[in-house]
């Protein structure tokens, strides 16, 4: 007698580290969503959002997006592109050199959010979502499916680390949210981009005019909002378009490209910001121009000393004091006791001259002290010198910079017969006061730059780097560590100084509540170093866009009142959670804090 036995069927389990999405539904088909979500979110941008033009931006047109819209447009056709690039369709396959889903991701999740946010305002600032017209339902509803679709993209799950059997509730709290945590960066992040081949050079020169193109239209874009909703649903945005291009690999490609071209990189930059004038049609937003141009200056001043030196400088604000000062008081002004009237370049080197000696009087006894002792010691110089201008008005001391009051009625400068002060006409364009102020500036800001190019790729330079990796080290190989930091300290109060004797004349006054460690309104010492930090310490790009978003948020974010500072704070905290090394870091300390990241294939004396 024989006996059949039948094997059991067994379902294979999935291998642990299977692709798969945040949101269980095929990937197949969460592509679809994101895809057609996003096509949807762009058609809905050209039917009426709500049914009356007091919302600002007026949304009651057909056929013709505006204000908000237009945002949510840009969004969505950014989704598109990198929807479709993940299909491989032909001819796009350069959009994503490192991947398209979690370009994807970044794209969807910004167009979402700035829909959103729009839907939400309109609700709330006209009494309820009956004031929404079907062009609202419709981008809502196709923004929140494109999103769904996104979140289902699949990407590898890290597997969750080890934890202790006899753990108690807290300690499995923590361990669960940490791997969470690394679950949501695993969902976002991408691979590293393939290697952007050589081209002509010709085509390469090309790319580079494209790319500053960009940025200039960006930046005027910007700058030129009109009402607070549309600042803020423009930073949102550029924000996840930024972030979306810089997963897709194409910042990676863009940066590599721009290092075999740096000189035409640099002056091409220069270029696009000298057509920024020529395209405001009168001087309102030039004015911003000049203040973040001076406030930039200042900072990549300040990044020679914090950057590269590696000197935490809590004070440097007044340095720019001391130039605009000592430029004051000999610019002809009726409230300088000195009665003198020196032509501009002669003013400009007692600024700097001036910023100069008080830089190596205050670094000579200070700088053989480290870390927190100089922050302290640099910080008390600030406020000494706040307080001293603030004293010397002939009652509490000798009458020279008339006190609280300041110096006022700078006259404007003359350079060469071309009077600064008044408007001309260049080429059937109309150049404003502040416009001739932002191109002198800007050939200041040049000269700035310069040197610090300069400077970091010298014997000097050098030298700073070590001292600041490791300044025992760097004695010990026989760097004069007390000399080397004192150049770096009087380079960038000589720079700080230049920029000063720029701003009296802008300003028309200078007083001494401008120059304070910590305020809502930059230029201030804290405002100057989380310029230097959130930029990117060591680096040109990085101080002078930090500067520039430092500069523009606060003034567009006024509505905030005495919230300005707990938004600023806030940001803050989670950049350098999330993005230590800065927007624009060096290679060196994006592997400080990545060291997952790749080895950099060739790295710079600065570590640029």
């Amino acid at each position: 007698m024989t006996t059949q036995t039948t094997a059991t069927k067994t379902v294979a389990a999935p291998a642990p580290n299977t692709p798969s999405g945040l949101i269980g539904i095929p990937a197949h088909l969460g592509r679809a969503l994101a895809t057609g979500g996003s096509v949807l979110a762009v058609v809905s941008t050209f039917l009426a959002w709500t049914w009356t033009a007091a919302f600002p931006g007026d949304l009651t047109f057909y056929g013709y997006p505006g204000g908000l819209q237009v945002l949510v447009l840009v969004g969505g056709a950014l989704a598109t592109l990198f929807c479709l690039a993940s299909y491989g369709v032909k001819g796009l396959g350069w959009l994503t050199p490192a991947g398209a889903d979690a370009a994807v991701k970044y794209a969807v999740l910004g167009t979402f959010a700035t829909a959103w946010y729009t839907v939400v305002s309109i609700s709330v600032e006209l009494g309820g979502v009956v004031n929404l017209e079907p062009g609202g339902y419709i981008v809502a509803a196709a923004t929140l499916i494109a999103l769904i679709g996104a979140l289902a993209l699949p990407f590898e799950r890290p597997e969750p680390d080890p934890i202790d059997p006899e753990a108690n509730g807290w300690e499995q709290f923590t361990h669960d949210a940490a791997h969470t945590m690394a679950v949501l960066r695993a969902a976002f992040s991408s691979g590293s981009p393939r290697p952007v081949r050589t081209l002509p050079s010709y085509a390469e020169i090309l790319i580079i005019v494209a790319v500053l193109a960009v940025a200039l239209v960006v930046f005027t874009y910007g700058i030129g909002t009109e009402y607070d909703e549309l600042f803020v649903g423009f930073l949102i945005t550029a924000g996840f378009g930024f972030s979306a291009l810089n997963r897709s690999g194409l910042i990676a490609h863009a940066s590599q490209i721009s290092a075999r071209h740096q000189n035409i990189t640099v002056c091409g930059a220069f270029i696009a910001a000298a057509l920024f004038p020529f395209t405001q049609t009168d001087d309102q937003y030039a004015t911003l121009g000049v203040y973040i141009l001076i406030f930039a200056t200042v900072a990549l001043g300040l990044n020679i000393v914090v950057g590269l030196a590696g000197l935490l400088d809590l004070g440097y604000v007044a340095f720019l004091g001391v130039g605009a000062y000592a430029a004051a008081l000999v610019s002809g002004s009726p409230s300088s006791p000195f009665g003198v009237h020196f032509p501009f370049w002669a003013a400009v080197l007692v600024g700097a001259i001036a910023s100069l000696v008080f830089g190596v009087l205050i670094g000579a006894p200070t700088l053989r002290l480290r870390g927190d002792y100089l922050a302290i010691v640099t910080l008390g110089f600030g406020e000494i010198f706040r307080i001293a201008v603030n004293n010397t008005d002939g009652t509490s001391g000798p009458d020279i910079t008339n006190g609280s009051n300041g110096i006022a009625s700078i006259p404007d400068l003359n350079i060469l017969g071309f009077d600064l002060g008044v408007a001309h006409d260049i080429g059937g364009f109309t150049i404003g006061r502040f416009a001739n102020y932002f191109f002198l500036m800007l050939l200041i800001t040049a000269v700035v730059v310069l040197v610090f190019r300069r400077s970091g790729d010298s014997r000097i330079g050098r030298a700073w780097v070590a001292i600041r990796e490791d300044e025992t080290a760097a004695l010990a190989m026989g760097i004069n560590g007390f000399r080397v930091k004192l150049i770096a300290f009087a380079v960038g109060a000589t720079l700080a100084g230049l920029a000063g004797t720029v701003q009296a004349h802008v300003t028309y006054t200078v007083t001494p509540e401008q120059y304070l460690f910590a305020g809502t309104t930059p230029p201030n010492s804290a405002f100057l170093l989380a310029a230097v930090v959130l930029g990117g310490m060591g680096t040109i790009a990085g101080p002078l866009i930090g500067a520039a978003l430092l500069f523009l948020i606060p003034n567009k974010l006024q509505f905030l009142g005495d919230y300005q500072l707990l938004a600023f704070g806030l940001a803050l905290v989670l950049l350098m959670r999330f993005r230590p090394e800065g927007l624009i870091p060096n290679r060196r300390r994006q592997l400080e804090f990545h060291e997952e990241a790749d080895a950099p294939t060739v790295l710079s004396k600065t570590g640029a």
